[in-house]
């Protein structure tokens, strides 16, 4: 009996201990905490192909449409690897973008443009610019990692268009090559996946925002969205991207991301 008493003390102990430390996190712990618990959620899936339609709109509403292909590799202990490959109109069929996320050292991006047979690098200071005339940068293009930003826990709401409660945190970059000061992200408390992003630009105005709609799971585990939608607010135009024939685990290699991968990509 006092045996089990004690054991009873010590885990009461243990859950005071355990709840103190919580309620003494700071708005950064919190904010890292919550970032590093959405990484977790989102590992093991070794690599991953996906067909993308990429509606471009402009500030009239005018659409024009392209069609893609995503490969993408998860690295262990780096950040995820991914090539684009572009098959309709056919002014932009053949390009193929190749990228090397990296959770310290700048990101390793590169664009092959078939008209001129070269394989052009996006250097670090570019990175903010445009992704193929879309409201996604290039930046936009790399993978989440949780060392590339710092955190700030804001508080708790409803999910936006949901009925599931979120945490609302800002991210900072840690790139000084960045073109955001900071960004606003709502990930749901339960899966932790984000569903809106708010980019504010380098004079600290909201420059874009992110929305990701009708997620479905895979291999049940992991959470993907059907679209995803970027809207400018200072220039009136949006990019919209919707995923279809999720295949994950699907056998490809580092072979398979290489800067010849991009010149041979059909």
């Amino acid at each position: 009996m006092l045996r089990n008493n004690h054991s009873k003390v010590i885990l009461l102990m243990a859950l005071c201990l355990s709840a103190s430390q919580v309620m003494a996190e700071t708005a950064e712990e919190k904010g890292l905490r919550i970032a590093k618990a959405a990484k977790a959620r989102d590992q093991g899936w070794q690599s991953s192909q996906a067909d993308m339609a990429m509606i471009l709109r402009n500030s009239e509403g005018q659409e024009s449409r392209r069609a893609l292909r995503i490969k993408t590799l998860e690295i262990q202990n780096d950040g995820d690897k991914s090539l684009t490959i572009f098959d309709h109109p056919a002014d932009v069929k053949g390009t193929a973008f190749l990228s090397f996320s990296h959770p310290i050292e700048a990101d390793e991006q590169w664009l092959y443009l078939p008209a001129l047979k070269r394989v052009k690098r996006i250097a670090s200071r570019n990175k903010s610019g445009p992704f193929m005339g879309s409201e996604f940068a290039y930046e936009d293009l790399a993978s989440f990692e949780v060392e590339k930003y710092r955190y700030r826990y804001l508080r708790d709401e409803n999910c936006p268009e949901q009925t599931l409660e979120c945490y609302v945190a800002e991210y900072y970059p840690n790139d000084p090559n960045s073109g955001y000061t900071r960004q606003i992200v709502w990930l749901d408390k339960t899966e932790y996946r984000p569903w809106k992003i708010e980019f504010y630009d380098r004079k600290d105005a909201l420059l874009k925002t992110l929305t990701h709609h009708d997620y479905k799971q895979y291999l049940n585990h992991y959470w993907r969205p059907d679209s995803m939608l970027m809207e400018n607010h200072q220039t009136g135009k949006s990019t919209e991207l919707t995923w279809e024939n999720y295949r994950f685990q699907s056998g490809l290699t580092e072979d398979d991301f290489n800067q010849n991968s991009l010149k041979r990509a059909r």
